[in-house]
């Protein structure tokens, strides 16, 4: 679904990723994880294009990354960003509707039907003001609105940024239920622990490059890992 090769990119002459290498199949979840600082951010602008990269290749469903934004949305890549990044001042339903814009307009009626069966509580403040909404009801309105798009592939980024203990582990069930039903996931986050268990595989980044790549289950138990991550 997606393979990323000797992916370089940054800002002016500062180098943020060096040399990147990732791939993530249809059907999987692919968990890129990583301290604030390492290139998470940097890499999913690349592959949103908004950023271009200065080296490596892209490619997307067997064909390179389409150039602009908007034709790698109509692909089918969605991007749900770091701090949901919804519209305020909009409603539940505006923002959800704006989610089919570049892609599956034909389909949106069923697709809207499909995001309040997932998230029940979107359908009963339709009307409210998505500024007004709780962060975990805002961070289901992101994800509802990348689903409207019905994506190929999901980047997540930071989905649980924020969000309270319990809302946290409500956000990774949702995160396996919606692979379970087929799609693909590329999650992007700092919570390792909580990544690792429902990820195939995974990569952690340091420095801009992978310090570890490996089955989710192997990097459980790699002890780099639980040393710099989890304190043990």
């Amino acid at each position: 679904m997606l393979e990323v090769r000797g992916l370089k990119a940054g800002y002016g002459l500062t180098e943020v990723l060096r040399g990147l290498d990732l791939t993530v199949g249809a059907g999987e979840i692919v968990a890129v994880l990583g301290a604030n600082g390492v290139g998470k951010t940097t890499l999913n602008k690349v592959l949103s294009a908004v950023l271009r990269p200065t080296a490596g290749t892209i490619a997307f469903a067997g064909a390179p990354l389409p150039a602009s934004p908007a034709a790698v949305v109509a692909a089918g890549l969605i991007h749900v960003p770091e701090g949901r990044k919804i519209f305020p001042d909009m409603t539940v339903a505006e923002n959800l509707i704006l989610g089919s814009y570049r892609r599956a307009k034909a389909n949106r009626a069923r697709n809207l039907d499909r995001v309040y069966a997932t998230f029940p509580r979107l359908r009963e403040r339709i009307a409210q003001r998505a500024g007004t909404l709780s962060g975990g009801e805002q961070q289901m309105l992101a994800i509802g609105r990348g689903l409207m798009a019905e994506p190929r592939l999901l980047i997540l980024d930071e989905p649980s940024l924020g969000l309270s203990p319990l809302l946290v582990e409500e956000m990774f069930a949702l995160i396996r239920r919606l692979n379970t039903d087929g799609l693909s996931v590329l999650l992007v986050e700092q919570n390792v622990v909580q990544s690792l268990e429902i990820a195939s595989r995974a990569t952690v980044l340091e420095n801009g490059a992978a310090a570890l790549s490996g089955t989710a289950a192997d990097l459980r138990e790699n002890a780099d890992l639980r040393r710099a991550y989890l304190g043990m």
